[in-house]
């Protein structure tokens, strides 16, 4: 072969590593938009529990303040009181449970990436070798 048709070493090792280049970037934005989601989906999560804590408070308030008055008529006041604070408290405990192990689901390592990096990697061990 004649050496104008051959590429030189120079240009091998340029395309190389242009070649490593972008998929190094390539990786580095399947992470960025990878995170992106799961940051958005522990933020939706966190905000429904949020507010579904916030409306709780306030239907609750008004169950209570019932409650409490319906018990008044059989028991003393601070009893009936203090029996819708334990009830309140039992169903708070169980939304703060729910909402934690929720919460506790989202995986926010950009795992596609992790993965797509290694393989990067051993397909650039082989190659090398």
């Amino acid at each position: 072969m004649s050496p104008i048709s051959d590429p030189s070493f120079k240009q091998l090792l340029q395309e190389s590593l242009s070649s490593v280049q972008e998929i190094i970037r390539s990786e580095v934005t399947l992470a960025k938009v990878e995170t992106k989601e799961r940051i958005a989906e522990a933020s939706r999560s966190g905000a429904m529990l949020g507010g579904g804590a916030v409306l709780a408070l306030y239907a609750l308030w008004f169950l209570l303040m019932a409650g409490a008055s319906a018990l008044f008529l059989v028991l003393p006041l601070w009893l009936s009181f203090l029996i819708m604070g334990v009830l309140v408290g039992a169903a708070a405990a169980g939304m703060m449970v729910k909402g934690r192990k929720q919460l506790k689901q989202v995986r926010l390592a950009p795992e596609r990436a992790i993965s797509s990096t290694k393989e990067t990697m051993e397909w650039a061990k082989h190659r090398s070798a």
